[in-house]
């Protein structure tokens, strides 16, 4: 038997030979778990890279273009992934890395070259890795609600802006509106709004302009408003003293007449009688009238004199026929004849009227105003009230602005810490309760053409009854801003910038009530909780209020505010004095401390943006506690009011990865 015979038949050493042949299978199986780890993990540290290139090249692009600043966002989120993948990490060679950007989506794509260690045995040399990444800025169902600033100062204009804080103010709410929206404005914001919004998702938009009130009441329920109410008024009294109900009309009596023809063309004679006597002397009668028709309805009627008496005038109109009589002898006998002209008679009337007014009596009097209520959630424009001149009916406009209902009354001078937490039986300062039928819950309208703040004879304020006959002065200030807006989408830019575009500067700062307004209209749980809680398909929505104020609170004590006139009324402060302005300041203060604590308590996100110089330190350490953490900005002049706003829609935005 030959050698490879013998080796053939031969079994020592079959295990090696048979190792040795499993061993490559097993070397590639090894090779290519340890190559494909590091396949793993050179890819995943370079998709890292690239999210955090496009999530930081987007964020510093914000609502901006990506070439400005010399490319500044795109040498951004090159660094940010140079940052989280350093070339030449694991071996790999040949980076590349790609950002872009189209319609607002920051796009990123990078690759590397890895070598094989093991599979290279087996003919794998290399292995080229891709990565792709995205990046935009996209919102949930969002609110926003504008509690904006209109007080008078906003009609100043800050130290280097070459237009008023109310201007600059309407281009930033625009500004905003572009940066969130994506839809162009008339604005000059920087550049034009970059990316998309989806269709999808609920964006609504809410405006509360303030000063020392707010134009709410036409957004409310008739049955939320109370039928009667308390106003420092008047009312006229006659010398037997009761109320003045009007003139009482006088009697009225001829005080000429006219005869008018319609033409001068007589009728021809006719028979007038039968024929008698021997002579016509003294048988010819006076020439005469006689009426063919009714009198007519008054017309001209004008009314003259003022005060206690006027006297009425009028004319009336009464078709009749003019008689002109003779005589002529007929057979010896006298007959008379007569001829007329057509016309009609004219009669002037006069009545003297009178009201029997003595004195008018000033002080808190009561007021039926149902009148301004149409129906449902339908409102009328006017009351008429017996507050005219000596007691006549006046047409009493209504702008829409309103009085709150039941408050908290300080009594000691001293409302430090007094609303921390709000006290249960200030309704006024309850975001979220409905009127439950009780005046106590309710509303009313303020209605400045009834209301006089009253003085002795010595020129000096009193809250005791005044009773002269002198027409006193009103003796208050009194402003009204735009009417409130609710919450509701503006798919194109006109109908938004019409809004904006209405703002006015009016009136004194009370921060409390145009915050409290501003989350009772965005509040999910309140009086308008159906059409905020959820969108139409069930969502969940995001809600942000934004709170801009040029300064710090101003009052007044004869302002006519939402709770009345504060040295008359007395609803805050003690009864038995007048408050200063530096009292009612610190209760609008600490009102604003409290209700900035429960609009963030309800999941609202605050933004707070102090406009212009001229606010205080305390007023600026009130707005910085006001604010949702880090949410707080200063600008200076309109140009940086304009970045902020821009920057908060940014923020609203929310920055996400999208592939």
């Amino acid at each position: 038997m030959g050698f490879l015979g013998r080796l053939r038949e031969n079994e020592a050493g079959n295990v090696l030979v048979m190792v040795a042949a499993g061993f490559l299978p097993l070397l590639g199986f090894i090779g290519g778990g340890v190559d494909m780890a590091r396949i793993y993990l050179v890819k995943t540290r370079l998709q890292h890279a690239c999210d955090a290139g496009a999530l930081a090249g987007r964020k510093q692009m914000a609502g901006g273009a990506w070439a400005a600043n010399n490319e500044k966002a795109r040498t951004t989120a090159e660094g940010i992934f140079n940052i989280n993948y350093v070339p030449g990490s694991y071996g790999s060679s040949e980076l590349n890395k790609r950002f872009s950007e189209s319609q607002g989506k920051v796009s990123g794509s990078a690759s590397v070259i890895i070598p094989m260690t093991v599979m290279v045995i087996f003919g794998y040399g290399t292995k080229t890795i891709s990565v792709n990444c995205d990046a935009e800025m996209r919102i949930p169902n969002t609110d926003v609600m504008f509690v904006l600033d209109t007080t008078g100062s906003m009609a100043s204009v800050n130290p280097g802006d070459g237009d008023t804080k109310i201007n600059g103010l309407k281009q930033a709410v625009k500004c905003f509106y572009e940066a969130l929206a994506k839809i162009d404005t008339s604005a000059q914001c920087g550049s034009n709004p970059t990316g998309y919004r989806n269709n999808d998702v609920q964006l609504r938009f809410g405006f509360v302009p303030y000063s020392s009130n707010v134009n709410v009441g036409r957004l409310l329920r008739n049955d939320w408003m109370v039928d009667t109410a308390l106003y420092q008024s008047r009312k006229a009294k006659t010398t037997g003293n009761t109320d003045v109900d009007g003139f009482k009309e006088g009697t009225a009596e001829v005080t000429s007449t006219e005869q008018v023809p319609y033409s001068m063309n007589w009728s021809a004679w006719e028979n007038h009688g039968t024929a008698g006597g021997t002579s016509c002397n003294g048988r010819i009668p006076a020439n005469s009238i006689e009426m063919t028709g009714p009198e007519s309805a008054p017309y001209a009627q004008s009314t003259t004199g003022s005060g206690a008496n006027r006297v009425v005038s009028w004319s009336t109109n009464q078709d009749g026929r003019y008689y002109n009589y003779q005589g002529v002898m007929v057979g010896g006998k006298c007959q008379i004849q007569r001829r007329y002209i057509s016309g009609y008679l004219k009669r002037n009337y006069q009545r003297t009227d009178t009201t029997g007014f003595k004195e008018y009596e000033y002080g808190q009097l009561s007021f039926d105003v149902s009148g301004l209520k149409a129906g449902a959630d339908g409102w009328k424009a006017s009351i008429v009230a017996p507050v005219g001149p000596y007691g006549q009916a006046a047409t009493v406009a209504w702008d829409g602005c309103v009085e709150e209902r039941q408050t908290y009354q300080n009594t000691d001078d001293s409302p430090a810490g007094e609303f921390a937490p709000i006290p249960s039986n200030a309704f006024d300062m309850n975001i979220d309760m409905i009127p439950d039928g009780s005046d106590a819950t309710k509303w009313r309208p303020l209605l400045p053409d009834l209301v006089w703040g009253r003085y002795d004879s010595n020129g000096n304020w009193t809250v005791s009854k005044v009773k002269t006959s002198s027409d006193l002065s009103r003796n208050y200030t009194y402003a009204c801003p735009t009417a409130a807006s609710k919450l509701k989408s503006y798919p194109s830019a006109s109908s938004f910038e019409s809004y904006v575009n209405t703002l006015y500067p009016n009136g004194n700062t009370y921060h409390d009530i145009g915050l409290l307004w501003g989350a009772r209209l965005m509040s999910p749980t309140g009086i308008f909780g159906p059409e905020n809680a959820f969108t139409p398909t069930g969502g969940e929505i995001e809600r942000h209020l934004v709170f801009m104020t040029d300064g710090d609170t101003v009052t007044s004590n004869q302002g006519y505010t939402a709770h009345g006139i504060a040295w008359w009324d007395r609803r805050q402060t003690r009864s038995n004095a007048g408050p200063g302005a530096s009292l009612l300041t610190a209760v609008v203060n600490e009102r604003t401390k409290a209700l900035c604590s429960a609009i963030k308590s309800k999941n609202i996100t605050l933004w707070v943006v102090s406009f212009g110089n001229g606010v205080s330190t305390n007023a600026q350490a009130l707005l910085q506690s006001c604010a949702s953490p880090n949410r707080y900005y200063v600008a200076a002049n309109s140009a940086t009011l304009i970045s902020n706003f821009q920057q908060i829609a940014d923020e609203i935005s929310q920055l996400r990865l999208t592939k």
